[in-house]
C-alpha cells in the first residue's frame, strides 16, 4: 500500500491550495483517512479526517471553515482545499490511512510542502 502527495506550493497569505493524495495498494473506499502536518520545529499536528462511509467529516479547531477534507473513490484519491490560508501554516501537509493524529498513523505519504508568504 502506498499514499502520494500532490498540489503542494507557494501561496500568500489568504490564498488558497487544493492537495491531493493518491492511494494504491488498497481502495480508498475501505478506509477512513485522516490529513496531518508538521510546521518547522513543530510536531505532526492533525488537520482533517473523512470517514469512508457517509464522507463524515472532522476539523482541526484552527483549520475549520477554511479547509475541506473530500474524496473520489472511483478516482481512489483523497483531497484537502485549503483556503485563507495563514503564514503559520507553512508546512508538510501528509495523508495517511485510517484516523490518527500524527505519529500514530501507521500508513502516510512523503509529503506535499506547503509555503504560505507575502
Amino acid at each position: 500500500a502506498q499514499l502520494v502527495e500532490y498540489g503542494g506550493g507557494s501561496a500568500q497569505p489568504g490564498g488558497s491550495l487544493r492537495l491531493s493524495c493518491v492511494a494504491s495498494g488498497f481502495s480508498l473506499s475501505e478506509s477512513p483517512m485522516t490529513w496531518i502536518r508538521q510546521g518547522p520545529g513543530d510536531r505532526l499536528e492533525w488537520v482533517a479526517s473523512i470517514d469512508n462511509g457517509h464522507g463524515s467529516t472532522v476539523y482541526g479547531t484552527d483549520v475549520k471553515d477554511r479547509f475541506t477534507i473530500t474524496r473520489d473513490n472511483a478516482q481512489n484519491t483523497l483531497y484537502l482545499q485549503l483556503n485563507n490560508l495563514k503564514t503559520e501554516e507553512t508546512a508538510m501537509y501528509y495523508c495517511a490511512k485510517g484516523y490518527c493524529s500524527g505519529v500514530d498513523c501507521l500508513l502516510r505519504g512523503r509529503g506535499t510542502q506547503v509555503s504560505v508568504s507575502s
